[in-house]
């Protein structure tokens, strides 16, 4: 028969961590609907940039030969062959939020084991892993980690996010690697992300204009192809002072620093729904758990008072005789 007093405790202990997850539930929404303004606030500027660079690279380029050399900025370089390659994995610094690290994860390793096998098996991937799950998961399996950025999202800013961006285009365009991709979780809903590896050096106007036949990035299967294809020659056209080639030095660094802060912001909004959605699915089953207990508490509360008073009558039983 099972012990009162243990049930009693563990119906306690039950309470004490619904408690906890409610709470938990709360703060998230909360840093969800923060998280969720942000994002949506920076999505058109962000979209309006991408048109602004597609319009100008893709302006500035005659026949169709596009960007084989980097005569318009370094950052549209088109190596004639891939050395080595970095991938920058966006992943969160706590846990609790369900399956939100691990699948991402295993994005990262699909892709190194896919498309970017010949790479990585000749060891030529590196990785710079934002946020302390992803610093601790391909550091524990060694890959080779270049970057840690442990604590990123304790103080999210901007200047931060350009920093890492910086790094990575500036070791492009000394062609210390001759791509970059960014692996992160876009935001769909609150129960749902998209897993995304994407490829964001060299810049293909193409891609940016949504031209190309090809993809420039994979969403859940985290396959990932190459960015080939010719300019659109629907460009609208406009005259910029003092010149194209001067403004696209100016704006493809901005652009790329805005792209990967609206992978930061879709990471941290997709990070606080599934912690959500995940605080919220333990409080239920901490819910269904208690009632099983509390049923069998008094299932066994029920034994005992029937025990003693059969322990009653037979000892009032024998007095008689």
């Amino acid at each position: 028969m099972p012990n009162l007093r243990d049930i009693r405790n563990r119906i306690t202990s039950i309470n004490n961590t619904q408690q906890i997850t409610k709470a938990m539930k709360m703060v998230a929404a909360a840093k969800l609907r923060k998280a969720q303004n942000r994002m949506l606030e920076n999505r058109p500027y962000a979209g309006k940039l991408r048109d602004v660079v597609a319009n100008l690279a893709a302006s500035e380029v005659q026949g169709g030969e596009a960007y084989q050399t980097p005569a318009l900025s370094p950052l549209l370089r088109q190596p004639v062959q891939t050395e080595r390659v970095l991938v920058i994995v966006v992943g969160s610094d706590r846990g609790l939020c369900g399956g939100f690290n691990t699948n991402l994860f295993k994005a990262v390793e699909q892709e190194l084991k896919g498309s970017l096998a010949e790479y990585h098996n000749q060891g030529r991937v590196d990785l710079v892993c934002v946020g302390r799950k992803s610093v601790a998961y391909f550091k524990k399996r060694n890959y080779s980690v270049t970057g840690e950025h442990p604590g990123f999202f304790d103080h999210l800013a901007f200047d931060t996010a350009a920093d890492i961006m910086k790094t990575a285009s500036t070791k492009f365009e000394d062609a210390v690697y001759d791509a970059v991709y960014i692996a992160y979780n876009e935001f769909k809903s609150v129960i749902s992300q998209n897993r995304v590896v994407e490829q964001v050096l060299p810049i293909n106007p193409d891609a940016l204009t949504g031209n190309s036949s090809g993809k420039n990035s994979s969403k859940e299967t985290g396959q990932a192809s190459g960015v080939t294809g010719k300019v659109s020659q629907s460009v609208a056209q406009f005259i910029y002072e003092p010149n194209p080639k001067e403004i696209l030095g100016r704006l493809l660094p901005l652009y790329l620093n805005v792209q990967f802060w609206k992978a930061v912001l879709e990471s941290n909004a997709a990070e606080q729904g599934a912690r959500m959605a995940a605080m919220d699915n333990a409080t239920e089953n901490a819910k269904e758990l208690e009632r099983t207990l509390r049923l069998k508490y008094n299932q066994a509360r029920q034994s005992a008072i029937t025990t003693e008073i059969s322990e009653i009558v037979s000892g009032a039983a024998a007095l008689q005789g």
